[in-house]
């Protein structure tokens, strides 16, 4: 049984490699109700997290099946911290229903999925990993004095905790948790993100072949940081103006920074293409000069190894498990979070910068989903 937030990218494509060890695999994706209505009135931010959008269906698996659960609470902390045990009932219901016997328990995410997890194993003895992978992780056990007993309980039952960097790692440390803690980095989908003719993938997607592209894929939101990058673009065009920012993704910022980009006049220098399916992106990342995350937190995110893999160079803050990737600038620069000047001066350094795609895709190679799952898998084994 896999418990997520969502069946996209990071957890879709570990799970569909998983599940080749298994006979099946049952997913569990929470929603919330109330994000259907964005079906009616446009809610850019409520659609984002519809139950549609929350699930990728492309090329599954015959032995891998996925089940919507929702769970409606008020958007209030005290709301979203009691979420846990009807969550779990509704779980435990579906159990029963699908008369379902199960092996293991790989919770994603801390809260609530990680503590249906800890049920689960309370009540059936289930084998319990969990990944925690972000904010989970540097945020929520730091709230306050319950948010932290509730992270620990649930760190204290799993039987091992994945996490995504080293950073997390320190996050947990300071929890004083007793369960194996085993640092595995986020991967890509090798056999989709690879390097491609940069003028092809232009003509197909219908970009011009005399720009540098920069591109960033990630959900529009204040945490991914787009505004910064675009005041830096601002910056940039005074030196150069032979640019193009591509900014991929959706989310509750759309129509901000929409604004931004007409109120700073660049709407010849940035263009919002919204959101994109998982398997075209590579098509934006062959497209483009260099890959850029201006994030005020992260994890360890995705697009980063997804553009390494590409051969592109990535251009990113100093958050998160980032540098314990980017360790080299013959992979890419990393600038501090919220500064417009440090990011503008390292995109101009990375556009004049001779970078060697064949030297980064071979670093990548490590970060593939094969080997990260193989990991994953040893993890397995020493439960079952």
């Amino acid at each position: 049984m896999v418990l997520s937030d969502h069946y996209l990218t990071f957890v879709k494509d570990q799970v569909e490699l998983l599940a080749k060890t298994f006979a099946h695999t049952d997913v569990y994706v929470r929603y919330h109700p109330a994000t259907e209505i964005s079906r009616v009135f446009p809610a850019p931010r409520l659609k984002a997290f519809r139950k549609d959008s929350l699930i990728d269906r492309t090329n599954l698996p015959e032995n891998v099946s996925i089940y919507t659960v929702p769970q409606f609470y008020l958007p209030f902390t005290h709301q979203f911290r009691r979420v846990g045990k009807p969550y779990y009932t509704k779980i435990k219901d579906r159990i029963t229903e699908n008369k379902a016997e199960y092996d293991l328990v790989h919770a994603h995410f801390t809260w609530p999925n990680g503590f249906v997890g800890a049920k689960l194993k309370e009540e059936y003895g289930l084998p319990f990993i969990i990944t925690a992978h972000g904010y989970d992780v540097y945020d929520l056990p730091f709230r306050d004095a319950r948010w932290r007993d509730l992270i620990t309980d649930i760190f204290d039952s799993a039987d091992a905790i994945i996490t995504v960097s080293h950073r997390n790692h320190e996050c947990i440390k300071k929890l004083n948790i007793n369960t194996p803690v085993h640092v595995l980095p986020n991967g890509f989908r090798s056999d989709l993100f690879y390097a491609q003719d940069p003028a092809t993938c232009r003509d197909y997607l219908n970009l011009p072949r005399d720009k540098k592209i920069l591109l960033t894929v990630a959900n529009l939101e204040p945490v991914k940081g787009q505004k910064y990058l675009i005041e830096a673009i601002g910056e940039i065009v005074q030196e150069r103006g032979d640019i193009l920012c591509i900014i991929v993704g959706r989310g509750g910022l759309e129509n901000t920074l929409r604004q931004q980009v007409h109120s700073l006049g660049l709407a010849d220098y940035v263009l919002l293409a919204g959101g994109k399916p998982h398997i075209e992106v590579p098509l934006w990342m062959n497209a483009a000069d260099l890959f850029v995350l201006p994030s005020l937190n992260e994890g360890n995110p995705t697009v980063m190894f997804e553009a390494l893999g590409c051969g592109k160079p990535f251009v990113g803050t100093r958050v998160g498990g980032i540098p314990e990737i980017i360790t080299s600038e013959d992979y890419g620069l990393l600038v501090k979070p919220a500064s417009v000047q440090d990011l503008a001066d390292m995109l101009l350094k990375a556009l004049t910068k001779e970078w060697d795609s064949e030297r980064i895709v071979a670093y990548a190679r490590q970060y593939s989903w094969g080997n990260v799952v193989e990991n994953i898998s040893h993890i397995y084994g020493s439960l079952l």
